[in-house]
């Protein structure tokens, strides 16, 4: 019984990130446990059934038994706050998790109707030309003044007339220096159409160029998201993909960000199996006595034969797993079914 239970928090761990190849395994490896198979027929039938016929059935099974616990742990709890009313402290935990429904519920509605709304948004961005020197320029019209770097504004042969009478700190997220101004220079942008343009030199923006709101209202822009364009004197001056845009202004990866989230538990075993696989690969000589071997362990002997039966490694290899999962039978396990695969 202990064994079909170390087994199912097992599975319960690997699940998550079960694919078709990874479900094969684990049902060959509840198969050749012949111990493990009649424990599964006594206690689950149906899930014995399935790991014999049916390997994505099997997994199935496991993902309903772990939402049915986790229901009923989540009422075990909700009936221990409520066991007395006058308890501040759990009532306010009552509160959070209603809240917590709440959120995960919004959550839901906004990925079943408005699932672009976890895409991401790419910043508009257009090619211009300053001195002839092509620059990728930031549309940004909640920018008060168009900004230029001080880096960009040597590469375009313009700093020698910056005036520094306009020089100043700008105030707003943060701070920032303002070196001066460039009153007037032409700027190409598309193929035919050239532009006065004035720029506050300014350190610590992070862009090179950053067309603001003043050159916007000066030239009567018009940004049309439908057609995905700056229209300046009826003509569209397309925004850049997100591949054409400056390395600094990619953005990472949004689903990347939610795995990291939603598996955040599981940051901390990328590490394990070369730990693991350096313990199983190297085992010690038998004519070597190991320190942990000599002494009585501080855990159960029961978890140490099983991780022993469930992976043929020897006792000392056991402990050492469950040193590295302090004590987790359960993370041991996980830790040793993936310094075999």
């Amino acid at each position: 019984m202990v064994l079909f239970k170390m087994t199912y928090c097992f599975l319960r761990k690997v699940l998550p990130v079960v694919n078709h190849r990874l479900q094969q395994h684990i049902s060959q490896f509840v198969l050749s446990r012949p111990d493990l198979m009649q424990q599964l027929l006594q206690l689950q039938p149906e899930l014995a059934d399935a790991a014999l016929n049916d390997p994505s059935r099997f997994t199935a099974l496991i993902r309903q038994m772990e939402q049915r616990q986790g229901e009923l742990q989540r009422m075990q709890q909700i009936n221990m706050l409520n066991a007395d009313p006058y308890d501040i402290e759990a009532q306010r935990r009552i509160e959070e998790e209603i809240r917590m429904q709440n959120v995960l519920a919004n959550m839901e509605t906004a990925l079943e109707y408005s699932p672009e709304s976890f895409g991401r948004v790419t910043m508009l961005y257009i090619n211009v030309e300053v001195n002839g020197n092509p620059v990728k320029a930031f549309v940004d019209s909640g920018a008060q003044a168009t900004i230029m770097s001080p880096q960009c504004a040597e590469n375009c042969g313009i700093m020698r007339l910056v005036d520094k009478r306009f020089a100043g700190v700008a105030k707003g997220v943060g701070t920032a220096k303002i070196i001066g101004r460039v009153h007037t220079a032409q700027i190409r942008v598309g193929t035919d159409l050239f532009l006065a343009c004035s720029f506050t030199i300014m350190e610590g923006r992070g862009v090179d160029l950053l067309f603001g709101l003043d050159m916007l209202k000066r030239h009567q822009a018009c940004i049309d998201l439908r057609k995905n364009a700056l229209i300046i004197n009826d003509k569209e001056i397309r925004f850049l993909a997100e591949h054409e845009l400056p390395e600094s202004a990619r953005m990472d990866e949004m689903g990347e960000n939610l795995d990291d989230i939603a598996s955040s538990s599981s940051a901390s075993n990328t590490k394990s199996p070369s730990i693991s696989s350096s313990i199983i690969a190297n085992p010690p000589s038998s004519n070597s006595s190991s320190p942990v071997s000599q002494q009585h362990s501080q855990y159960p002997e029961e978890h140490i034969q099983n991780l022993i039966s469930m992976g043929g490694i020897t006792r000392d290899q056991a402990i050492k797993l469950l040193d590295i999962a302090s004590g987790n039978v359960d993370a041991a396990a996980s830790i040793l079914f993936d310094s075999k695969n």
